[in-house]
């Protein structure tokens, strides 16, 4: 039974679980090391406490492996909804800390319940989709379910000011991509996200253009970029008008309007791309009571949805963010600069990440980490500890083995005999993968400072348990990919 046991797990994952666990280690007592400190097993220090979690985590993940995989299955919703329960009881009885009300503070434990609500949320998913009776339900239906189990849990974090932990939830679209969700919805994300930043970066007046919403001139000019290569995917009924004509017209009118503008009479080119979105708007609508097609409706709908949003976005920006949130993108984008405030963490990282160079500084002799100039550098920014003491190669070699560890779960959860299987593996496929990139382009600088930790390597207790069971679940369930749950 126990020679049965080690060949079903799958040993690659657990050893680079285990990898993972002692490095993050290493790495919290490098970041938060104090000279007053005289052991990593101190537990009166934060790599001491680390171990603990560790531990705890350890025989987690024990008991799990020793779980039936039915009781994943069929406590899917109860899980789910116990988590819900306590994430709500959090949002009224928790602390401010740090501005948000996210942990549950007894003592001197603490534990944040949003970390247990991604893996709870990829249980009730998978049991879902699993369902034979789901799968033949009318697809508005399907989505009207998918999107009220992971906006629960994401609007009640976001109620508690989390808003990295809320935005984590996105990453289940990869996992309903997988399962035959449009790429059309990811192009819409996509462009929601491009169309929001380019709105924000590019507001204002511009001479060159002859506009004073500059923002908005690009969007509509992306949308209608956009809609003609839609309206030449979904639209076409016999016609001669391809996208290449649509471009050109669009192109020809903006050459047309900048030389007026130059030469003959001042006016704003925003009139432009509205005349060029109404005409076109027209047009569909023309084509739709012509040809009947639905196609030409939902693409009127797409484009006035989307001027609509373009036009929002400085209303999103400035009444919906909250005002640490305002500064960090206004930073990241270069619309302002506050190097003693929304700067000072991204800046102080790329120093300690520069200063590390090829092989870094060795073992416990990173200026930058030790003198304490990188906020929460044991948290959300200890990968800055890594390549400051660790150089570029020590990086690397981390980086290599989070893409180990990815496609690992992807090539086990494309082999699994059950849909719950699989789709679980695709949601923890999403969930390490959105904390991995965001984490990283955040201390890089590229990406907006959100706080959300890098997993197995930022201190924290909640995470990382909340990561082995959300890992180990997986685990146990491919021991038993042969086994129809």
């Amino acid at each position: 039974m126990q020679g049965s046991f080690l060949r079903r797990i799958d040993k690659p994952l657990v050893i680079l679980y285990v990898v993972f666990l002692i490095l993050g280690w290493v790495c919290i007592y490098e970041a938060s090391y104090v000279k007053t400190q005289t052991s990593i097993f101190d537990i009166h220090y934060r790599s001491g406490m680390q171990l603990l979690w560790i531990g705890v985590s350890v025989i987690t993940a024990l008991v799990i492996l020793n779980t039936k995989p039915l009781v994943f299955y069929s406590w899917s919703y109860i899980i789910y909804i116990g988590v819900v329960i306590l994430l709500v009881v959090t949002l009224f009885v928790a602390p401010n800390i740090k501005g948000s009300h996210s942990w549950l503070v007894i003592g001197s434990f603490s534990l944040q319940p949003a970390e247990f609500a991604k893996f709870s949320t990829a249980l009730v998913l998978a049991y879902f989709y699993s369902l034979q009776s789901f799968s033949n339900i009318s697809l508005s239906r399907k989505i009207f379910i998918t999107v009220f189990v992971i906006a629960l849990p994401m609007i009640i974090i976001l109620l508690q000011k989390e808003t990295g932990s809320a935005l984590v939830f996105l990453a289940f679209l990869i996992m309903l991509y997988r399962e035959g969700l449009s790429s059309f919805v990811i192009l819409i994300t996509f462009l929601a996200i491009t169309l929001f930043i380019v709105t924000i970066r590019f507001s204002g007046n511009t001479e060159i253009f002859y506009t004073e919403h500059f923002g908005n001139l690009i969007s509509i000019s992306i949308i209608l970029i956009v809609s003609a290569f839609i309206y030449d995917r979904y639209c076409q009924y016999n016609l001669k008008l391809k996208t290449l004509h649509i471009l050109g017209i669009i192109a020809g009118a903006y050459v047309v309007s900048f030389l007026l503008n130059k030469f003959v009479i001042r006016f704003d080119m925003l009139y432009v791309a509205l005349g060029l979105s109404a005409l076109f708007i027209v047009f569909l609508l023309v084509m739709y009571i012509d040809a009947l097609k639905k196609a030409y409706l939902l693409l009127v709908v797409f484009v006035v949805m989307f001027i609509g949003y373009s036009f929002s976005a400085d209303i999103i920006f400035e009444k919906v963010l909250e005002p640490h949130q305002k500064i960090r993108i206004e930073t990241l984008l270069g619309l302002k600069e506050d190097p003693q405030g929304a700067e000072w963490n991204t800046n102080q990282s790329k120093i300690a990440i520069s200063s590390g160079r090829m092989f870094g500084k060795g073992f416990l002799k990173g200026t930058q980490t030790k003198l304490k100039f990188v906020p929460e550098q044991d948290t959300d920014f200890v990968f800055c500890t890594i390549s400051e003491e660790w150089g570029f190669a020590g990086s690397v070699v981390v980086i290599l083995l989070f893409f180990a560890f990815i496609y690992r779960i992807v090539y086990l959860s494309e082999r699994q005999s059950s849909v719950f299987s699989r789709v679980y593996g695709y949601c923890v496929v999403g969930i390490f993968g959105f904390h991995f990139i965001v984490n990283i382009g955040m201390v890089l600088g590229i990406m907006p400072v959100i706080g959300i930790p890098l997993p197995f390597f930022s201190y924290g207790g909640s995470s990382l348990l909340a990561f082995t069971i959300l890992l180990f679940i997986f685990i146990k369930l491919d021991m038993n990919s042969k086994v129809n749950v």
